[in-house]
């Protein structure tokens, strides 16, 4: 039987990132993420697992990709500034189909903002932060449990899709600590990349099996291919020819969107009998699940949906929520990424409204119980 631990969300996130067996970090200490190296540091070389610091953020996420490329599940952790830094390198890693995990632990901006508190207000970067059309997978924890799990999954995901995925935590969620029990090793599902079953004289590195998903060897396993940051063909190779460059990149959105019903990862409260539904994520989840609790003990039919799934957006969900709630409220530690998100698929089913907070403080359960009562009212 697992024992009870008290767990920090960022020491939650180095526990999942080395039970889905990654065993590469390169990064560059950053406040609210720096625990996230610093355990990778201490675990990762008993384990035979290698921790770089880098010189900056950049070159932290070129070392990931060229351990994944050498057959390493690789990570990097950082916050908001950082993160801007990696978009080229994210942007690479989408169109070299190199399967990597980016944390992203959220904290107030723009530019260095407020560095020791909370905000969330990289949604939008995280999915269009990158130069270029391509899918993004975005995962976000709202406990230490979650930073566990979705830490496994984002790595599952992206050795499964061959893709960057970026998990969004913000300082709250990094900071705080819960008692959790893990599930031990044998209870843990990884998935592993494919890799090529023909000789390497035959291997087309790119060609599509029919999952849209081309099995990955490793550098060195004896396999030749080519990797480049330009649009290219099934060897690999530049091509700027249009019967090679579209089908391409629909291949990059295809494998990732015929799997969309198996990313709608999410929970929901009350939302059976609702007239009002909060969506949120993050820390503002967990203050929106009280804030839901306190208002059905008013006699208020509120329901709540926790996204863990940011990107693809849960649409199938909360186009569920719409059909039978008249109003939708989005609280957010930003000016409203989400809510755009929400509003983006509403297109007139319902009521939309906000609750935003920008001076990088906890959203407290009152502050989200006041505007319920001011819907209500």
């Amino acid at each position: 039987m697992q024992k009870a631990e008290l767990l920090q969300g960022n020491d939650a996130c180095v526990r999942g990132a080395l039970a889905a067996g990654c065993r590469f970090f390169a990064g560059y200490p950053i406040t609210p993420a720096s625990e996230i190296a610093h355990g990778m540091a201490r675990e990762l070389p008993p384990l035979d697992g290698t921790f770089i610091q880098m010189e900056d953020e950049i070159a932290s996420m070129g070392a990931v990709i060229g351990a994944s490329l050498a057959g390493a599940k690789a990570m990097t952790g950082t916050s908001g500034p950082g993160f801007s830094l990696m978009q080229e390198h994210i942007s690479y890693a989408s169109i070299a189909e190199v399967p990597c995990v980016i944390i992203d632990v959220m904290r107030g901006g723009p530019s260095t903002g407020v560095p020791t508190h909370l905000a969330q207000g990289d949604v939008m970067q995280a999915r269009w932060g990158a130069h270029g059309d391509h899918p993004m997978i975005v995962l976000a924890p709202s406990s230490v449990e979650e930073c566990f799990r979705l830490t496994v999954e984002a790595f599952n995901l992206s050795e499964k899709y061959r893709t960057p995925v970026v998990i969004l935590t913000d300082e709250v969620i990094a900071h705080m600590r819960e008692k959790v029990i893990l599930p031990s090793a044998d209870e843990i599902k990884i998935f592993d990349r494919r890799k090529p079953t023909q000789p390497p004289e035959w291997f087309v590195p790119y060609r599509d099996p029919g999952t849209g998903v081309p099995p990955m060897p490793a550098f060195g396993e004896g396999y030749r291919y080519h990797v480049s940051g330009l649009v290219h063909d099934e060897m690999g190779y530049p091509t700027t020819r249009a019967d090679e460059v579209d089908p391409f990149i629909q291949r990059l959105f295809h494998k990732i969107s015929r799997d969309f019903d198996k990313l709608q990862w999410g929970e929901e409260y009350y939302t059976d009998d609702s007239t009002l539904d909060i969506v949120a994520f993050g820390s503002v989840a967990r203050a929106a699940q009280r804030a839901v609790k306190q208002a059905r003990e008013r006699g208020m039919k509120v329901g709540l949906l926790k996204l863990q799934v940011l990107y693809p957006f849960m649409r199938r969900k909360v186009t569920k929520l719409m059909r039978n709630s008249p109003t939708i409220l989005v609280p957010e530690i930003n000016m409203g990424q989400i809510s755009r998100e929400v509003k983006r698929v509403n297109q007139g089913k319902c009521k939309v409204e906000t609750l935003n907070k920008v001076a990088h403080e906890t959203m407290t359960p009152q502050e989200i119980l006041d505007k319920i009562g001011e819907i209500y009212a």
